[in-house]
């Protein structure tokens, strides 16, 4: 079992940066794809972001390309999103999840954090 907590979210303006991080407990991550998923309000959830366990392959959902990095550190069982010229749609709460490599489906992910919220003022 993987237990999942992220960090870092907040308020920022919209041009800024935020970097979210996600620990992992309960067992290492490092054969796991990791991701991050966001939910706007009252939108349905959306994938944002994916890392294979090696880190040697990303997958951006195309609204946050070129903006956001997914990057992971298996030694600290860490998972973070740079989250760069954030815009006010880019408000959501944001999950870290772990499970199937390179899916964009929730159903593929079997663990999932309690979520951070990140507020983009205009």
């Amino acid at each position: 079992q993987v237990h999942l907590v992220e960090s870092g979210g907040g308020w920022v303006q919209a041009g800024g940066s935020v970097r979210l991080s996600c620990a992992a407990s309960g067992h290492a991550i490092v054969y796991y794809g990791m991701g991050w998923f966001r939910q706007a309000p009252g939108k349905e959830r959306e994938f944002a972001a994916s890392i294979t366990w090696t880190g040697g392959i990303t997958d951006y959902a195309d609204s946050v390309k070129g903006r956001f990095t997914i990057s992971r550190d298996n030694a600290k069982n860490t998972v973070y999103l740079q989250m760069n010229s954030l815009k006010p749609e880019d408000t959501a709460v944001y999950y870290c999840v772990g499970g199937r490599e390179g899916s964009r489906r929730s159903d593929d992910y079997d663990y999932w954090g309690q979520g951070t919220q990140v507020t983009v003022s205009s």
